[in-house]
């Protein structure tokens, strides 16, 4: 359908990952040979051998072959102090968002594979147990894969109710016996970093080691029908030593939490490569399709899904890589991304899934066909939103910074992009897992103020001080506080505005196309009102909340028809075309 535009698809691809015309977030030659080298496995393993895997739900020895022979889980997950002379080994939150990204973009699969031992590593990596650190870095080495056993069937992640335990025997050595439920990489992990409660009448948290090849492990199966494993595992009367413990007492506890702080920042990424995939094959077919003597993408509804799933996507992408520079940056005095972590989490992914929702009603029933990714990816692209906490757990976590969010602001130094080669090393050493109400922001204002010439920034400002007057002068009262129904979407409103700030901060540090972010934003505009018809509907809402929602709703986004068409031919529909997996 469209003529030959290079630079118009050079253009509209910069914002989405092109494997074969890869470029790189990262300056150095390790990093970027480690995501070429896994674009050429996967483009050489081929779409139909992909999907095969996938549809026979097949374990990905190849993958963890392959991961092995070339080091790239030792480089990625090994900080440098344990590294010996690898000089690309370091533990990098914005390389390793990175190469999420791009497994996901091939399956969520072989990114499972990865998060979950990046949460089994992050217990030893905390641990003052300089032994089991010395193992953990010779077995990345040695290819391994790792697992995190906190999850049990009855509770979940309940840390509160974990009735695995830790039984001294009285020669200073333990019997651990329990189950587990819901853990990755639990049939191969060589370092399975356990969590129980010690039986000696004290109950501390313990978090210690075990290994699937031992006799009283016992693998009971896997409890997803996928091809990645998700197992479920018991210990019988499991020897552990002093050895291999890793933690205990609040250490343990804060292990947990501050383990599952950097799980969750690796979240987001995966959900952004497995729309960026769909994204291609959508619009590749679209575009090529005739009904009704007319290409489907010249019709208005089709083109404004497109639309919506591009900005959508290219926002997630934006807020993702500005959360990083804080993530990175963090440091005992600057915790801010204790609210930018669960706000990708949360956000991120739920948008991923609206995404997929637009496209898939472009394409129909070309979306059930098994031989597309896009097959994969609708079923797929619901996990990301359940794991490391649901979307409520994390709506109602952001809510804890809000007041000061809007109310105390700090001051704080620039927070440049960082892409430097140094280890992350505070996510190892984050401390006690508590104080988020102390937690304080810079001031939002002054990023939307430099985009308020943009129409829709300026409306959705509009919508942000009528919703911030709302908090001070209309706020919950302490039932609606404690009820989800309410407390919900006011903290989904809330996720927007910090979504917005950072969308905008990283559209100055890359000089953004004005005209994309006004049209993110109007999406925005109507996110926002969306929600606040929600607080509106209520039953518990009383009359002048329900003014201030009624004020947010009446707010509209500003149409621009022209830059609208000018953005879709500028970036969207030249994407029609510029990407197929080999086969």
């Amino acid at each position: 359908m469209n003529m030959d535009n290079t630079k118009g698809k050079e253009r509209g691809m910069n914002f989405l990952i092109q494997p074969k015309k890869y470029k790189s977030l990262m300056a150095d030659e390790g990093s970027r040979a480690i995501m070429d080298k896994t674009i050429a496995f996967f483009e050489a393993m081929g779409k139909e051998r992909l999907l095969e895997d996938f549809h026979k739900k097949t374990w990905y020895r190849e993958f963890v072959e392959f991961i092995g022979r070339e080091q790239i889980f030792a480089k990625l997950l090994t900080p440098k102090e344990y590294a010996g002379d690898d000089p690309d080994a370091r533990w990098d939150t914005a390389r390793n968002n990175e190469y999420s990204e791009l497994l996901a973009f091939y399956g969520l699969g072989y990114w499972y594979c990865f998060q979950v031992s990046i949460l089994g590593l992050g217990p030893i990596w905390m641990s003052p147990n300089e032994k089991e650190k010395q193992r953990a870095a010779r077995l990345l080495k040695e290819g391994a894969i790792f697992a995190f056993g906190l999850s049990e069937r009855d509770h979940g992640a309940d840390i509160y109710s974990t009735e695995t335990t830790l039984t001294p025997k009285g020669d200073g050595t333990y019997l651990a016996n329990g189950e587990k439920y819901y853990i990755g990489n639990g049939n191969e992990a060589e370092m399975v970093s356990t969590l129980g409660k010690v039986d000696d009448g004290t109950g501390d948290y313990t978090f210690f080691v075990t290994n699937f090849r031992h006799k009283a492990y016992e693998l009971k199966k896997n409890v997803v029908s996928h091809q990645q494993y998700v197992s479920n595992f018991a210990l019988h009367d499991y020897p552990i030593t002093e050895e291999d413990i890793l933690s205990r007492g609040q250490h343990a506890w804060d292990s947990v939490l501050n383990t599952v702080n950097i799980g969750k920042f690796n979240i987001g990424p995966a959900s952004i490569g497995i729309t960026e995939h769909c994204f291609y094959e959508a619009i590749t077919h679209a575009s090529n399709r005739v009904l009704y003597g007319a290409y489907v993408t010249d019709m208005p509804h089709v083109r404004k899904n497109f639309m919506d799933a591009w900005l959508r996507l290219v926002a997630m992408k934006m807020y993702q890589r500005r959360a990083t520079d804080y993530f990175r940056g963090a440091n005992e005095n600057d915790r801010r991304y204790l609210l930018y972590n669960p706000t990708s989490k949360m956000k991120v992914t739920l948008q991923s899934e609206d995404i997929i929702n637009l496209l898939w009603d472009v394409i129909a029933a070309k979306g059930f066909e098994k031989d597309t990714y896009f097959f994969t990816g609708t079923s797929e692209v619901r996990g990301p939103s359940k794991l490391e906490g649901t979307v409520h757990v994390n709506v109602q976590l952001i809510r804890k910074f809000m007041r000061n969010y809007f109310f105390n602001p700090a001051e704080y130094a620039p927070v440049a992009p960082d892409f430097s080669l140094n280890d992350d090393l505070f996510v190892f050493n984050q401390g006690p897992a508590r104080g988020l109400g102390k937690v304080r922001f810079h001031d939002y204002r002054p990023v939307f103020d430099a985009f308020r010439d943009l129409p829709n920034v300026a409306t959705f400002i509009e919508q942000i001080d009528i919703f911030k007057e709302l908090l001070e002068k209309a706020g919950p009262d302490e039932a609606q506080d404690r009820d989800p129904s309410w407390s919900l979407p006011l903290g989904e409103m809330f996720s927007i505005v910090v979504y917005g700030q950072l969308i905008l901060e990283q559209a100055q540090l890359d000089g953004t196309d004005p005209a994309i972010i006004n049209q993110v934003f109007d999406f925005m505009v109507r996110d926002f009102a969306h929600f606040a018809l929600q607080i509106y509907g209520n039953h518990s809402s009383r009359d002048e909340q329900r003014e201030y929602c009624s004020r947010i709703m009446l707010i509209k986004a500003v149409p621009d028809t022209e830059q609208y068409n000018a953005v879709w031919n500028k970036y969207v529909s030249v994407l029609d075309g510029e990407y197929e997996m080999n086969k």
